[in-house]
Parts: structure tokens; C-alpha cells; sequence
């Protein structure tokens, strides 16, 4: 339908606190970012040319959508694929990952391949990885979900040894309940606040009439990563441009220090033409209006 190494031995510490817990200090509200899935057809096709697109658009800040152990980043090993980064300015402190448990073949999985995963991250500079979906197999009951959350606590273990933290991206389905409880509570109650954060798509959290604000205000601390992507007020609910929809944004970036947000990133899963003509008007209403 996203710094990291100490140059001092002095700031190593600080720097290691600035990992694992950013949002003690005031986000840097320079950072505008877009998830990399909303042009996945022309990074496909010439991910070079589109990344340069992204940053000529304006944005200074990309979510990876894809990863496996066979395709790396975008056909690109990390040290490449981290030159065009700078390249073009750009920075990607988060990417998307894969559970791994409905597709066992596959590879750079918290399941399958983990570890490599994580060091490639590492070389590319990630300070997140992000698990993305839960596949229909990989849902079920609430045991389930507990056993998905136990894997969750040792992928992020693993994590925090590379200096990075894990975080979960909700849809709505995690708000279906189950035995009169939400599957997304499971996760959040059974999983190491500390391991594993949140990051929360924030369209997914109203299509599934839940309030953003009340969770910040429950798991303060628990979403450094943010999802910003509009819903538009027909009755299908689809996606649009940020600002074009009927989220009310700017109410909620009021609560970015209590939820812990550290980077947010613009998504929209299917647009009306050019990807690119939707992320450039959702990148105006968002410099102007939302940081």
C-alpha cells in the first residue's frame, strides 16, 4: 500500500546516549524525510537518479523501504549505496525490514540472516531499523503475537550492540482485537521499552480510529519515528498529500517531545499520478507548516 560514531573518547559516551535515548535532547527539526516506498517504481528503475530526484525536491532525509541479503540497499552495497547518500546530501537513518516468518527463503530477516542485516545497516549509518509488516501468516492470536514480540527483544538486543534501535510500524490490523484485546497493545506491553520503540504510521493509527496523542501520552518515549501521511475525507479513506487530508497535523507535532520523536518521514502509499508531484506538495505544506 526511517552522530553514530565517536570521534572523542570523551564524547563516546554521549554519543552512545544520543543512540539510545535521542530524545533526551531536542529533536533537530531540520530533518525532512520521505520513505523511499512511495517511489519504489523509479528507485527500482534508477535508484542514482531518483535519490537525487528526492534531495532536488527538497528533502535532506530518506526511509529505506527495501533490504535483503542478495539485493543489499537497491542493488548497492552499503559503503556505495552510502556515497550516493552523500552525495546528494542526503542522509538514511532508518530502513525497513522484513519478520521473516512467512517467507523463510528470504534473507536479511530478523528470522533469517539477522546479524548480516544489522551490520550492513551499520556500515550505511542507520540508527534504526524498522520491522515494516507483519504478513497475514504471521499475525494469528494473541500467543502469537507475544512469540512475534519475543523475537522482537532479541533482534533489538542485537541491534543495540551496533548502536542501533529497533522500532515496530504499525498498520490497522494490529487494532482488530483479539479475545477483546488490540494485538498493537500486545506488542507494546511485551516487548523491552528500551529494545523496541515505535514507529508510528500515523494514517494507520486514524484509519483504525485510534488517537495518536493518547498512546504518546500512555508510552511517552515510545515513538521516535513518525509516518506522516494524510488520509483524505472520502469515504474510501484513501491517501493523499499532507495538508490535503483531514489529519490534523499540526495538533499532533504539538505532542513530538512526549511521544520522543526523533525523525518522521512522509509517506503515501499510492498517489494520483507522479509520486514525485505528491511528495513535492506534500514537502511545501510540511517546511512551512509543520517544522
Amino acid at each position: 500500500m526511517t552522530s553514530r560514531r565517536s570521534f572523542l573518547k570523551t564524547s563516546a559516551v554521549l554519543g552512545t546516549g544520543l543512540l539510545m535515548a535521542p530524545n533526551l535532547f531536542a529533536r533537530n527539526k531540520k530533518y525532512i524525510g520521505v520513505q523511499l516506498y512511495t517511489v519504489r517504481d523509479a528507485m527500482a528503475k534508477d535508484p542514482v537518479g531518483t535519490l537525487a530526484k528526492v534531495a532536488k525536491v527538497g528533502f535532506n532525509t530518506v526511509e529505506g523501504a527495501t533490504y535483503t541479503g542478495t539485493q543489499k540497499f537497491y542493488g548497492m552495497e552499503p559503503e556505495q549505496f552510502k556515497q550516493v547518500l552523500s552525495d546528494n546530501g542526503l542522509i538514511m537513518p532508518s530502513g525497513h525490514y522484513m519478520l521473516g516468518e512467512g517467507m523463510p527463503t528470504a534473507k536479511g530477516t530478523i528470522d533469517n540472516e539477522w546479524q548480516k542485516a544489522v551490520d550492513d545497516a551499520a556500515a550505511v549509518g542507520l540508527k534504526y531499523m524498522v520491522c515494516a509488516y507483519l504478513l497475514d501468516s504471521e499475525r494469528g492470536t494473541l500467543d502469537h503475537y507475544k512469540q512475534t514480540a519475543d523475537k522482537l527483544n532479541t533482534a533489538g538486543a542485537i541491534c543495540k550492540k551496533a548502536g542501533i534501535q529497533l522500532c515496530y510500524h504499525n498498520h490497522d490490523f494490529e487494532f482488530k482485537q483479539e479475545d477483546g484485546k488490540y494485538p498493537y497493545e500486545t506488542l507494546l506491553h511485551n516487548t523491552d521499552k528500551d529494545l523496541v520503540k515505535m514507529e508510528m504510521d500515523i494514517y494507520w493509527i486514524y484509519r483504525a480510529k485510534q488517537d495518536p496523542i493518547k498512546l504518546f501520552n500512555e508510552n511517552p518515549g515510545r515513538f521516535p519515528l513518525w509516518h506522516v501521511k494524510d488520509m483524505d475525507s472520502t469515504p474510501k479513506q484513501m491517501f493523499t498529500e499532507v495538508g490535503n487530508g483531514v489529519i490534523p497535523f499540526k495538533d499532533i507535532f504539538k505532542h513530538a517531545k512526549k511521544a520522543g520523536l526523533d525523525y518522521f518521514f512522509n509517506e503515501q502509499d499510492i498517489c494520483p499520478g507522479d509520486p514525485f508531484d505528491s511528495i513535492t506538495k506534500s514537502y511545501a505544506y510540511i517546511k512551512k507548516n509543520l517544522v
